[in-house]
């Protein structure tokens, strides 16, 4: 997790507190950090009118750093300050006497000729929101759509739950140090960041071993290492047999999971039909066994039987919540998803009581609400008091799609292109979570790799995107599983 881990604004606190712990004054932080920052501008942008905004605290010490950095390479710089300079203390104190030009009062006028901005107002730990002149020059940066650089986080977005408080000015690029936060990757943040850059600053990756942090951008390097590698031995029945529940009134949700678990890595993949759909399944897709949703108890009761997907155009019904009932008992690994959440409404207490440390839940925004009516905040908080509530890891989706495990671990997924907002990519990334856990693979690496896999191959597909498509592009996606 170290290289993708994503620290909250305290956490980052403890970062730089550590690293001058360990002998790194503060004021050389700052110089690093806006040594990042002034390269940026250099390496992008012409010599061209810049306005430093800077803020009363150490975001605003990077700020007058960028501003001698730039002056000094000939580019023409006023910098406007929220506040004055007596009231500065510590590094951004030391960061300020080191610029010789003047400090005017932060207001409209540096925006006179629509200059390049660097924002260096408030940084991600803003505790709330933005007004008076901060608010007011923010709003004017937005309305002029001005070119903006910003300091860590765009000012007016919160660094650990990624909200706009009040007011911000969309950036492009976005400076953060050491590490991103989850305002970055959070959504509306994440759309105000723009393109992120993380800057080495000198804050050694040791200090994350005393951090701990739980939260990381989803990828690979989390969870490749669990998924179980294939090997010259490996038979059908050792990639695991993932049986679906496809007995619903929608066909075509159970045949598209079913595609993505086999193409996914499931060994073997069974669909229990109901008597008007056994011959639309059987006639689809040569591969998947089909069988009689009739016989459902029996093949949940067969020990071949290694994963279980139910939920995907299964209707709901009490008969559907009875049957979830049953799966969760038998102790399978099993993947809940659609009507086998909403059915729950309202009934969260007994399904609280019968999930498991193996049960993914899979739910979008609408079926979360259903099932966790009185879970509020930001993403990652709910999805981790369900996760903790239900013993069971959650895959909350959207484009910022959050996993949590019921230990607190996080992984925010940041690579699913907007194309996957098209009927039956939930039912392909329920296949593909059913297939890790076939495969073995622990519930909370599972669900993360499905996610990423899932955008990864919309990705690599381009335009046009639907659900079929997301199954076929698979194969190049899975290059990064373990072979």
């Amino acid at each position: 997790m170290r290289g993708s881990a994503l620290l909250t604004v305290a956490e980052m606190g403890r970062a730089d507190a550590l690293a001058i712990e360990q002998g790194t004054p503060g004021i050389v932080l700052m110089e690093a950090a806006g040594q990042a920052i002034a390269r940026c501008v250099t390496e992008r942008y012409r010599p061209q009118p810049v306005a430093v905004l800077c803020g009363p605290g150490n975001n605003g010490g990077d700020g007058f750093v960028v501003a001698r950095l730039l002056h000094a390479a000939g580019w023409p710089v006023r910098v406007g300050l929220l506040g004055s300079r007596e009231r500065l203390a510590g590094d951004a104190a030391l960061a300020a006497a080191a610029w010789s030009g003047p400090a005017e009062p932060c207001g409209l006028s540096l925006l006179d000729g629509d200059p390049l901005v660097i924002d260096a107002l408030f940084g991600a730990g803003l505790a709330r929101p933005l007004d008076g002149t901060a608010a007011e020059i923010v709003s004017a940066v937005a309305a002029r759509a001005l070119t903006s650089i910003a300091v860590d986080m765009p000012s007016g977005v919160n660094g650990d739950t990624g909200e706009v408080w009040g007011v911000a000015a969309p950036a492009s690029p976005t400076v953060t140090f050491f590490r991103k936060k989850p305002g970055h990757v959070l959504y509306p943040g994440r759309r105000f960041c723009g393109e992120v850059i993380v800057a080495d600053i000198g804050i050694p990756d040791r200090v994350l071993d005393e951090i701990g942090p739980s939260a990381a951008e989803n990828g690979p390097d989390l969870w490749g290492a669990s998924v179980r590698p294939l090997t010259a031995e490996s038979h059908k029945y050792s990639r695991g047999h993932a049986l679906i529940w496809g007995g619903g009134p929608m066909t075509g949700a159970a045949r598209l999971a079913a595609q993505a678990a086999r193409r996914a890595g499931a060994g073997l993949v069974t669909i229990a039909a109901s008597a008007d759909g056994i011959a639309i399944c059987a006639g689809g897709d040569p591969g998947n066994i089909v069988a009689p949703a009739e016989g459902w108890d029996d093949l949940l009761a067969d020990p071949r039987i290694t994963t279980v997907l139910i939920g995907p155009g299964a209707g709901r019904t009490e008969a559907l919540k009875q049957r979830v009932m049953g799966v969760l008992a038998t102790q399978k690994s099993v993947v809940l998803d659609a009507d086998a959440l909403s059915v729950f409404g309202g009934d969260l207490d007994n399904f609280c009581a019968a999930a498991h440390e193996k049960t993914v839940l899979t739910p979008h925004e609408g079926e979360f609400a259903r099932l966790f009516p009185d879970l509020s905040g930001d993403k990652v908080t709910r999805a981790r008091t369900a996760a903790q509530i239900t013993g069971a890891v959650v895959l909350l989706k959207g484009a910022d799609t959050v996993v949590a495990a019921p230990d607190g671990q996080v992984a925010v997924n940041t690579n699913a292109p907007a194309t996957l907002a098209t009927a039956g990519s939930g039912d392909v990334l329920a296949g593909i979570v059913a297939a890790l856990l076939a495969r073995e693979t622990a519930a909370f690496p599972a669900a993360a790799a499905a996610a990423w896999l899932h955008g990864a191959a919309a990705a690599t597909f381009g335009p046009g995107l639907i659900a079929e498509d997301i199954v076929s592009a698979l194969p190049r996606a899975l290059t990064a599983l373990p072979s």
